[in-house]
């Protein structure tokens, strides 16, 4: 939140994966981000129903992890997000990664 501040970049959370959807159906975000490890906003079942559903599957999707859980990192995948990566290159790239998406 505050890198995005300091960026002028707007930002939205969600607390749960139909609060995710409503943002994502309301605001039709640049970039969804997901920490791959919530377990609040069920980011695996929330990534899979953006990219089942015709109006959502457009929209870019990137999840951070940590890189020694190649199992969440497959299923990530499987799920149909676009990109992930390790936390720590998150961390590294957020600046890059959010004017990116504006």
């Amino acid at each position: 939140k505050t890198a995005a501040k300091q960026l002028g970049v707007a930002v939205a959370f969600a607390r749960s994966p139909e609060g995710a959807l409503a943002e994502v159906r309301g605001q039709s975000p640049s970039l969804v981000i997901f920490d791959l490890n919530s377990r609040r906003t069920d980011p695996l079942g929330t990534i899979a129903a953006m990219k089942g559903d015709p109006a959502l599957r457009g929209v870019p999707t990137l999840g951070f992890v940590s890189h020694v859980q190649a199992d969440l990192i497959d299923a990530a995948r499987q799920a149909g997000i676009d990109e992930v990566m390790a936390r720590s290159a998150f961390v590294e790239r957020l600046p890059d990664i959010l004017t990116r998406a504006t």
